[in-house]
């Protein structure tokens, strides 16, 4: 199993080496380049992703812009959750920024070790509440806090790598405010 993402299921929850290997095989390695989608709204999500390298990112168009609503990058889980949750059709894209290298594991295979392994059900639960903690906290944040402090705040909390690596203009789509506002408010800062 790939180090990175044992690591990040074993922060989660315990499991036997035996456990492991199954786990493992249900994941599969994919490349992506920069640009392509990992997901299309308008289709099921049928997946969820672990970027071992590379930078993705989660939007939905809103009056034909785009709007930006997860960033992730190496070492980080990706998904259009409410999509692949429900099997419902998404209104989200799941695009690469950089080119991906992930693991994916698919709704049907994690049912299954749902069954099979009951650890496994605490890493879907955590995951779903990290997430769910990510979305709620961000509706928050564009909702009480000025642009400025958006934007500190973004700083702030970001992993360096999506900080240094992802488009301004994917930053201020995620953050709710405008390209130039964004840059004024860079400049104001430095």
């Amino acid at each position: 199993m790939n180090s990175s993402l044992k690591k990040q299921i074993l922060a989660i929850a315990s499991f036997s080496e035996k456990e492991i290997k199954i786990i493992d095989t249900f994941f599969e390695y994919e490349k992506f380049t920069a640009k392509e989608f990992l997901s299309s709204m308008g289709r099921i999500s049928s997946k969820i992703f672990f970027i071992v390298e590379g930078l993705a990112r989660v939007y939905y168009l809103k009056d034909g812009k785009e709007i930006t609503t997860y960033l992730s990058c190496d070492e980080g889980f990706i998904a259009s959750y409410s999509s692949f949750i429900n099997q419902s059709v998404s209104f989200e894209n799941i695009q690469c920024i950089e080119d991906c290298e992930v693991l994916s594991i698919s709704f049907e295979k994690m049912q299954f070790l749902y069954n099979e392994i009951p650890n496994w059900e605490r890493v879907g639960r955590i995951l779903a509440e990290q997430n769910y903690l990510c979305m709620a906290d961000r509706v928050l944040k564009l909702q009480m806090i000025p642009a400025k402090e958006k934007y500190e705040t973004f700083l702030a909390s970001a992993p360096a790598k999506i900080i240094q690596r992802t488009p301004l203009i994917y930053i201020a789509s995620f953050l709710g405010i405008t390209a130039e506002s964004l840059s004024r408010i860079r400049q104001n800062i430095s």
